[in-house]
């Protein structure tokens, strides 16, 4: 069976065939990390994760670039605001992002780079444009470059936008432009700028613009042309788009596949730190949901369908993945953990139907039903046939009970769900008393979490824990 995996730029399901044989090169976008990670940005690691297992299971060598974009305008103004120097707060937000990312059994990428790490290669493409007559210098000399749109016909493809319908670009100022629409490559000193967060370059002293960093670190890991490119949806227009406009333009074959997920939603917004309605892990954790539980809700549905988050929908999750789990335990309890083997055609099925994870979870349950009734009968052969096909599926889905990224290889058997129950407990009751105004009585509960270790802070999103010094 060949995988078949959406396609964006042709808008249509196209048999994915590497362009090397053996061998697959993936690039996805990663966080700008001017604050703590969300949900919102798990969702795509967990879905681009399922894809690069996914590719492994197959036999495929797998070179997954992730990176991580450290310098720009969201992160300067952080600065700004923070009177904190704008490399601290990257370098903060980053050990935050990995953490998570470690939490959700996310395998690391073979390569995660930084944008500051490749401005010599950003210099290259910028001056490879300017040489083909795609981009310019601002007039002025005030250290602007610009990608012309009008010199690329073809751009507006991607996201299927026509240039004369485009707004002004919002990632630069009007300062010399020729037309409204291009983009800034490399951005010029400006006063009212942290002044260490700019680097000498041809065209004076200044910083990469946004989307020239991303095609000059695939170029970097991947080369020329590349299998896939990844990314949330409102990726597409401009960010993609203008990484599409200015590597083909530079002569780069660049993505054969743009594969895109939808987002994750909170009310009738995508979550989003600028919007103020984010939920992140700690949140999650400290409502009693495990971190596999998590990954399990955003994993579940397709990734091309959009997300909408309600608390009651992740416990539903949580509580379909404890039957999975409860199945685990039991069968290893009875034949041992065995060794998970080739996944079930129907699962694989559904795996190379456009990494139809729904599909291929109800292959899951369908199995475990099978495995239910083969204990219930004592047949061990059939509770080993069962439990090996069901752990072979969900290490494909990150998500095995008996991977040693949960809890040790116990399954979630130590002490961290009674813990994460107590404390949620505990929190229920302080919320108790605080809608009543017994002040004292919620005063109480927090200090009592304190002493035990555990620091309560509130949040727009409810309040978060975690494990603090005890006093």
């Amino acid at each position: 069976m060949t995988l078949r995996l959406y396609d964006t730029a042709t808008r249509s399901v196209r048999d994915f065939v590497p362009m090397t044989p053996g061998q697959v090169g993936i690039y996805l976008c990663g966080v700008t990390v001017q604050s703590s990670p969300h949900i919102g940005h798990l969702r795509s690691a967990v879905n681009y994760d399922v894809l690069r297992r996914w590719l492994l299971h197959t036999g495929l060598e797998v070179t997954f670039v992730r990176n991580v974009t450290d310098v720009d305008d969201k992160i300067l103004q952080k600065s700004l605001e923070q009177r904190r120097p704008y490399w601290a707060i990257a370098y903060e937000n980053r050990l935050l992002l990995d953490r998570d990312y470690r939490s959700l059994n996310v395998l690391p990428p073979t390569y995660e780079p930084l944008a500051t790490g490749h401005i010599t290669e950003m210099h290259d493409l910028i001056a490879a444009l300017i040489e083909r007559g795609n981009a310019y210098p601002a007039a002025a000399g005030n250290g602007d470059v610009y990608f012309d749109v009008r010199s690329f016909p073809e751009y507006g493809a991607l996201s299927g936008q026509r240039p004369d319908d485009m707004r002004s670009a919002e990632d630069a100022p009007e300062r010399d432009k020729r037309d409204p629409r291009d983009f800034a490559l490399w951005k010029g000193v400006k006063a009212d700028e942290p002044q260490d967060a700019y680097w000498p370059s041809p065209w004076g002293r200044g910083r990469p613009g946004w989307h020239i960093e991303c095609s000059a670190m695939a170029r970097r890991y991947l080369g020329d042309e590349f299998d896939i490119h990844g990314g949330g949806l409102d990726l597409t227009f401009p960010h993609h788009e203008n990484e599409l406009a200015q590597s083909r333009a530079a002569g780069l074959g660049f993505s054969r596949f743009w594969v895109h997920h939808a987002l994750l939603n909170l009310g009738d917004s995508k979550m989003s730190k600028s919007l103020g309605n984010v939920i992140d892990l700690a949140s999650v954790t400290g409502s009693g949901i495990r971190p596999v539980e998590l990954r399990y809700y955003l994993g579940s549905p397709h990734y091309r369908s959009r997300i909408d988050y309600t608390d009651d929908a992740l416990r539903e999750a949580a509580v379909a993945y404890k039957r999975i789990e409860g199945f685990v335990q039991r069968a290893a309890e009875v034949v041992g953990p065995g060794r998970p083997k080739a996944v079930p055609p129907a699962f694989a099925e559904a795996m190379n139907d456009d990494l139809n994870t729904s599909a291929a979870l109800a292959v899951v349950h369908d199995t475990i039903r099978e495995g239910n009734t083969a204990l219930a009968a004592g047949d061990e052969p059939a509770i080993r046939g069962a439990l090996t096909a069901v752990r072979a599926m969900l290490g494909v889905l990150g998500i095995d009970p008996l991977d040693e990224a949960w809890d040790g290889g116990q399954g979630g058997n130590d002490l961290k769900p009674v813990v994460d129950g107590l404390v949620a407990l505990a929190l229920e009751q302080r919320a108790q008393a605080r809608a009543r105004k017994d002040w004292a009585a919620a005063d109480s509960v927090r200090d009592q979490l304190k002493n035990a270790g555990i620091q309560v802070e509130d949040t727009p999103a409810g309040p978060r824990w975690t494990v603090g010094e005890q006093h």
